[in-house]
């Protein structure tokens, strides 16, 4: 019987090792060889439109060094977090209407896909038409103006922060209105019913019932707009003229630069930044308990 247990037992752990080789292989080539890579090559001596792979750290210092280089990833972290902040505001509310008071799964379906319509269109399409809408002589202030609300045109609607901030909010709020509409529609409606029956109001429902158990959908919505966000050079580089300079336009001009050693010095701090935010989110919720 002992036999027979262990060579069963023995059949079952090559059984699960053969199911988890091929997404371990997919791992270490697709992923952790990259990184790896770019970490080694960021060491690389770095001359003036060549590389040689002699060791040193002189990438790293002139990064960390360089007031340029260390405030465009202050700035990157300052709009990631403006970012978060306003996807979070704006797509809370839409996906509370949607998960919990459109009940017809139908017409939940039909609002959501509404919500993505604007993905059927191009990245820079969308990107750019942000362009005539704030622009000095564009459709904002033409309003405003209609309404005799400013008495001249608003110049910092357009190639500033804010203008990067509005870009990015609108393309990206979609991806925290999924998850959290999708956690929301899965609350039991009887849970909310029995707290009105208790004499619960409407904030202490929210607050004790609809909020934690949409935080999961909060956790993954928050990883998905940040992942993005932290990693964007093209909207910023559309709508603030290149004055708005993120860490992702950083690298993007020294690979242009042919200056790979730097680039990859600023794509290991990008990498390490975002796997610090996912990292503190997940430890807000345990999304393999809860989803």
């Amino acid at each position: 019987m002992k036999t027979v247990s262990g060579g069963g037992d023995s059949s079952a752990r090559r059984i699960t090792a053969m199911l988890i080789a091929p997404g371990t292989i997919w791992m270490l080539l697709f992923l952790v060889v990259p990184m790896l890579m770019m970490v080694y090559v960021s060491f690389w001596t770095q001359k003036t439109f060549s590389i040689e792979p002699t060791l040193t750290a002189d990438s790293w210092v002139a990064f960390f060094s360089s007031e340029t280089y260390f405030a465009a990833l202050l700035r990157t972290i300052k709009i990631w977090l403006i970012v978060l902040a306003t996807t979070f505001a704006l797509g809370y509310p839409t996906a509370l209407f949607i998960g919990l008071f459109i009940k017809n799964k139908t017409v939940q379906t039909i609002v959501l896909v509404l919500c993505v319509v604007p993905f059927w269109t191009s990245f820079l399409i969308r990107v750019l038409a942000w362009r005539p809408m704030l622009g000095k002589e564009g459709a904002v202030n033409i309003v405003l103006e209609k309404l005799g609300l400013i008495a001249e045109p608003i110049e910092v609607l357009l190639f500033t922060e804010f203008s990067v901030v509005v870009g990015m909010t609108q393309i990206y709020v979609v991806f925290m209105v999924g998850p959290i509409a999708f956690m929301l529609s899965r609350i039991d409606p009887s849970l909310i019913e029995a707290a009105r029956d208790l004499g619960a109001g409407t904030w202490r429902i929210f607050r004790t019932i609809i909020f934690p158990l949409s935080l999961p959908g909060v956790v993954v919505g928050a990883i998905f707009v940040s992942v993005m966000v932290l990693g964007e050079f093209a909207t910023s580089a559309a709508l603030s003229g290149r004055k708005v300079n993120l860490l992702g336009n950083i690298i993007v001009t020294q690979v242009g630069s042919l200056k790979w050693a730097f680039a990859a010095v600023a794509g290991v701090i990008l990498t390490a930044v975002m796997a610090v935010v996912v990292a503190v989110l997940l430890r807000f919720v345990d999304l393999r308990k809860e989803l």
